[in-house]
């Protein structure tokens, strides 16, 4: 299960925050940039690198930290078969992979604090697809993402 990790400068000590509590539990991850705050790689090329990667299968889940997660969600959600949550809680992180099967998390450095982007990032990393609702609202998830997807093939002209 690789994880593949970037950051601006807005985020970068949110993500390596984040990255060292990762290494602690042993998940295999990825840090895809920036190395140093002094570094100036754009926002959107970072984003863009984590979103053709796990758009197309190259890596279980994405996190994206920039100053309020917006703009990196927002370029990540261009890719076909990413989606991307900004999520500021636990309970919208829990959301978004349980109803929206985000498989991309974006933070924000200048709004949330290491301790709370942890639990956040367990929370993310733990919910399943569909979990804790009801069959037959499951089952519309489910035929929800089929539709997606066929939504993305006729826009994007891929297919999963």
């Amino acid at each position: 299960m690789k994880i593949l990790l970037g950051a601006d400068t807005y985020g970068f000590h949110l993500k390596e925050a984040v990255k060292q509590h990762l290494l602690n539990q042993e998940l295999e991850i990825e840090d895809v940039g920036i190395s140093d705050r002094s570094t100036e790689t754009p926002y959107y090329q970072i984003a863009s690198e984590v979103a053709k990667r796990v758009g197309s299968d190259r890596a279980y889940r994405g996190i994206l930290v920039c100053g309020t997660g917006m703009e990196m969600a927002i370029i990540a959600n261009k890719h076909p078969n990413v989606y991307a949550a900004v999520c500021e809680s636990i309970y919208a992180a829990q959301k978004s992979r349980s109803i929206n099967n985000s498989n991309i998390l974006t933070l924000g450095g200048l709004i949330t604090t290491p301790p709370v982007a942890q639990e956040i990032v367990n929370n993310w990393l733990k919910t399943e697809f569909t979990s804790e609702w009801e069959p037959p609202i499951q089952e519309w998830l489910h035929n929800s993402m089929k539709e997606i997807s066929q939504i993305e093939q006729e826009q994007f002209g891929t297919n999963k």
